[in-house]
C-alpha cells in the first residue's frame, strides 16, 4: 500500500509541463526510475472531454516516442501555415478541373448540336456485307451471285488468316533458352546465351 501511495505522489509531484496544443490540451512528462533504468513517460490532458482526435500528429509521435523533442510553438505554427497552403492549393486544383469538365462538356454539347458526332466507323462495317441485288419493288433478290460474294469474302478471310499465322510464327525469333521435355537432359551441359 505504501508503494502505491509514495508512487502517487510521485506522479503529481515529478512531473514536468511540455507544451499545450492550439486546443488546449497539456502534454507532461517525468522521469522514472524502474530496476536501475530510467525511462521518460509521456501524457496528455485534455482539455474538456478526452478526444483523441484532437491531438496533433506531432504531439502524437512525441507522445509514441518517435521525437525526441516536444514540438515547438514556432514549428506549430509553420505546420499549421503549411496545412493551410496545401488546403487552398488543393481547393484551386479541384476548381480547374471542374472548369476543364465544364468546358469539355460544352464542347461535347456544341458538338452534338451540330450533329457532328463521333460514332462507329459504318463505312468498314458495311464493308464486311457483299452488296445485294435489288429488284424494281425494293426487295433484294437472292441469286448466286450474292453467294459468291460471300464465298469470295470467307476465302479472302481465310487466306488473310493463315498469311497472319505465317507471319507471327517467322517473326519470333528462336530461343536460346533450352526447351525439351526433359527426357534428354544432361546436367552441366546447358551454357547461358553470350
Amino acid at each position: 500500500m505504501s508503494k502505491l501511495l509514495s508512487r502517487l505522489a510521485g506522479f503529481f509531484s515529478s512531473r514536468s509541463f511540455v507544451g499545450a496544443d492550439k486546443a488546449g490540451n497539456r502534454y507532461f512528462t517525468r522521469k522514472e526510475d524502474m530496476d536501475g533504468i530510467v525511462k521518460e513517460k509521456r501524457w496528455v490532458i485534455f482539455k474538456g472531454e478526452e478526444d483523441p482526435t484532437s491531438v496533433p500528429v506531432e504531439w502524437i509521435c512525441w507522445l509514441n516516442g518517435q521525437r525526441k523533442k516536444a514540438p515547438t510553438p514556432e514549428e506549430m505554427a509553420e505546420l499549421e501555415a503549411r496545412r493551410e497552403r496545401v488546403k487552398l492549393n488543393v481547393a484551386l486544383l479541384k476548381r480547374e478541373e471542374e472548369e476543364k469538365m465544364k468546358a469539355k462538356q460544352g464542347n461535347t454539347r456544341q458538338r452534338t448540336s451540330t450533329g457532328t458526332v463521333g460514332g462507329p466507323d459504318l463505312k468498314s462495317f458495311i464493308r464486311q456485307y457483299p452488296p445485294a441485288s435489288v429488284k424494281g419493288d425494293g426487295h433484294a433478290q437472292e441469286t448466286s451471285t450474292i453467294d459468291d460474294h460471300t464465298d469470295k469474302y470467307r476465302m479472302s478471310k481465310d487466306i488473310e488468316e493463315k498469311k497472319s499465322a505465317s507471319d507471327k510464327t517467322k517473326q519470333q525469333p528462336e530461343s536460346l533458352e533450352p526447351t525439351g521435355s526433359g527426357a534428354s537432359f544432361k546436367p552441366g551441359t546447358w551454357q547461358p546465351p553470350v
